[in-house]
Order: structure tokens, then sequence, then C-alpha cells
């Protein structure tokens, strides 16, 4: 079995109304599905909203598809439970994730930035296939794959956490800079390029990692 975390961006026109208004309002942030089901095109979720609750419920209102919810005030946001029917797009995702050795692990992050986050566990296949189908409005990239059954992001390699060590060490990242990059690559005792492509990986995991665990 592998993991895979994986981000979808819909394309403008294809944003469902729930997810434009996390998109649109400066008063949303962003929701975190935490558990749910689809049957016969109906989908009932619990999700965990960061934001304020009118801005969310007037949108919920006015929808057609939306045919029962409920909303919890709790500190940063609220708790939303919502039975809807899903839309055209909505089933296409959901047949493309569909697959019989396939399970998404909750949380789904609903971000302002038009992406969704999840997280798939699966043979390798199945979650091929899942990449396959993917519907044509959705562009999808991922952000990492483990060999292991896992939902939390793979830390930087050994190399990676050298390099982010030797950096400290020369002080590379002191203010102001008191070692540069070459001074790296003394350290770990390899090319410039190399020292600079490891802590620039390293980097990046860090910061998606203090980034997906912020509000």
């Amino acid at each position: 079995m592998k993991s895979m975390r994986v981000e979808l961006e819909y394309a403008p026109e294809a944003v469902s109304p729930l997810h434009e208004v996390i998109c649109e309002s400066p008063r949303i942030e962003r929701e975190v599905i935490v558990g749910g089901q689809a049957v016969d095109g109906v989908e009932t979720i619990t999700s965990f909203v960061y934001g304020d609750a009118e801005a969310y419920e007037s949108r919920l209102a006015d929808l057609e598809t939306v045919l029962e919810y409920d909303i919890t005030p709790a500190d940063g946001g609220f708790f939303c439970y919502l039975r809807r029917e899903l839309d055209s797009e909505g089933v296409s995702l959901l047949n493309a994730l569909s697959k019989e050795t396939v399970v998404v692990v909750p949380p789904i992050e609903i971000r302002a930035d038009r992406t969704i986050r999840l997280t798939v566990v699966g043979h390798s296949k199945a979650l091929t296939a899942v990449l396959d189908e993917v519907p044509e409005r959705l562009t999808l990239d991922v952000r990492w794959v483990s060999e292991d059954v896992t939902v939390t992001e793979p830390s930087v390699t050994d190399r990676q956490l050298a390099a982010l060590r030797a950096a400290r060490d020369v002080g590379y990242y002191e203010i102001p800079r008191t070692g540069g990059i070459e001074a790296v690559a003394d350290e770990l005792e390899c090319a410039v390029s190399t020292a600079s492509e490891l802590l620039r990986r390293a980097e990046a995991t860090a910061v998606d990692r203090v980034l997906d665990a912020g509000p």
C-alpha cells in the first residue's frame, strides 16, 4: 500500500458555490472536512470552517442543492453538518476517487486558493487510476508519495537535515548572515549546487508543514 497527498485546483468556472465563498469572502479562511459520505449523488459531511458563520450560512441558505445543514459556533470558526446534492463536477471527482482499493483519509482541506488537499491510501495501480480520471477542469498536483500507510507528510531526508544543521552552524540563518552557501557546501563536502538544492528542498518541506498546520 502507498499513501499519496494531492492538491486539486479548480478552474475558476468550475469552483462550487460553497468553495467560492471561501475563495471570495475575507471573513472565511478555509474549511476542513473531518468526515462524510456520498450516496446516490447526495453528500453528507461534517466540517470545521475557520471564519464567520454568518458569511457562510448566507450562501448555504441560497443554494437549492443544500438539503439540510446545522451550524455550531466554536472558537475560531464553527462546525457544520451539511447534506447537499452534488453537481456534475462533484460527482466526477467522487467517481475518480471511488476505487475498490482506495481510501480517502480525512481531513480534507478546502482552501481559499481554489484548491482542495487530501490524502488517499491504496494500491499503486488504483492510485494511478485516480490521477488519470480526475475531471478535466481540475488540475492535480502530487505533493508527496509514501511507501507507508500514513496521513502525515514525510519529513526531510537525512541528507537534507544535515544540510539544515550545517547551514545553522555556519551562520547561514543568522541576521545578518555570517556564512554563505559555499560554507554550507564545505561542511557537507559537496558541490555548492548540491548544497543549494538540499537546502531548497528542506526549506520547502519545512515551510509547507508550518503553513499546513496553521489556522
